[in-house]
């Protein structure tokens, strides 16, 4: 019986590299891809072949470098800049996954006769849902709920229920690649900026203008040092005449450079729209928890979709939301769909 053939994701560190060692163990056909996303030039990409070069001659796997460059400037690097140039907060992994982890590169997976695409990724499916890793720690079904529905069949994670300290020990069996792979360093979560997101964008434009920070009412207050070093729920990097309470960042002027600052409570969020939809569900109307940002707790609401947006009415007040980000949706361990943030209430 022929072995199925399964395309994995490598990066160079140990958790894809990992994948690949498990992968073959229970007796796939393995072969490795390298996404060239971007053209740093401090080494990156070389370093990292480097590191798959060495675990490819001990698995005696073959891989392949994908140049998608091209493609991920259009639509991830241009997203990010022009996100925070117009005033909202991106999140370009979200992007990245749908339209290339899990898009190109699956597109080339399947070319290749692959049956599946497996990625270092902590999160499950069944092929129909994502769900959350066993460990919450460094679950990533959150970056994952983008992606098209169709995909799931042709997806695998097999490091879904280890804790990084499993995959650690699982990479000493690598030998000699070992050494190399756990000196690496854990991926950045945006992978083309080398230092602080600022740097990109004053390569398109004059973020450092300084400008006015206003009240809730409109009255000046103080001085920034340029809209775009700024994202909601910020409390640094500002001046408030005699402000005696902290104050946080809660909108964004990019027209004419203004900041509009208040103290917490002018975070409070109770209700949120969202746009850009990608559903696992039928349903429009049901209650569920739902995530606004990464890191957040999740927070129950109950949702209605109506002419392509999803309304989402919070039964606690959440703080800080950003609009830009990305909103997903729980029926448990189970991601039932998402969509992007538009606006707040």
């Amino acid at each position: 019986m022929n072995k199925q053939k399964v395309m994995v994701g490598m990066s160079g560190g140990i958790d894809s590299s990992v994948t690949a060692y498990m992968l073959q163990n229970d007796g796939y056909e393995v072969e490795g891809v390298y996404l060239k996303l971007h053209n740093r030039t401090d080494g990156y990409h070389e370093k990292n072949l480097g590191y798959i070069e060495d675990v490819a001659k001990f698995l005696n796997i073959k891989y392949h470098i994908l140049d998608l460059t091209d493609k991920f400037s259009k639509e991830v690097y241009d997203y990010f800049v022009d996100s925070y140039l117009t005033g909202t907060t991106p999140n370009p992994c979200v992007k990245c996954n749908r339209q290339i982890k899990f898009g190109a590169m699956l597109d080339f997976a399947k070319s290749q006769g692959a049956s599946f695409l497996a990625t270092g990724h902590y999160a499950k499916t069944d092929g129909k849902f994502f769900y959350e890793a066993d460990d919450k720690t460094k679950d990533q079904s959150y970056f994952l709920s983008q992606v098209s529905p169709d995909a799931l069949a042709f997806m695998m994670f097999p490091l879904s229920t280890y804790k990084k300290e499993d995959i650690v020990k699982f990479g000493a069996k690598l030998d000699v690649a070992y050494k190399k792979i756990t000196e690496k360093s854990e991926s950045q979560e945006i992978c083309f900026v080398e230092t602080v997101y600022t740097d990109v964008i004053k390569r398109h434009a004059n973020i450092d203008q300084e400008g006015d920070v206003l009240d809730e009412k409109g009255n000046v207050v103080g001085i920034h040092k340029g809209f775009a070093h700024y994202t909601i729920g910020k409390r640094r990097g500002f001046t408030v005449k005699g402000a005696q309470e902290p104050h946080f960042v809660t909108k964004l002027n990019p027209k004419d450079n203004t900041i509009v600052v208040g103290k917490k409570e002018a975070l409070e969020v109770n209700e949120v729209i969202g746009t850009n939809l990608n559903m696992f569900v039928e349903d429009r109307k049901f209650s569920c928890s739902v995530k606004l940002r990464y890191r957040a707790i999740s927070t129950i609401c109950d949702v209605e979709i109506k002419d392509n947006k999803i309304y989402i009415f919070l039964k606690e007040p959440v703080f800080g939301v950003a609009i830009g980000q990305l909103a997903v949706f729980y029926d448990g361990q189970k991601v039932i769909g998402s969509a992007w943030i538009e606006s707040t209430k």
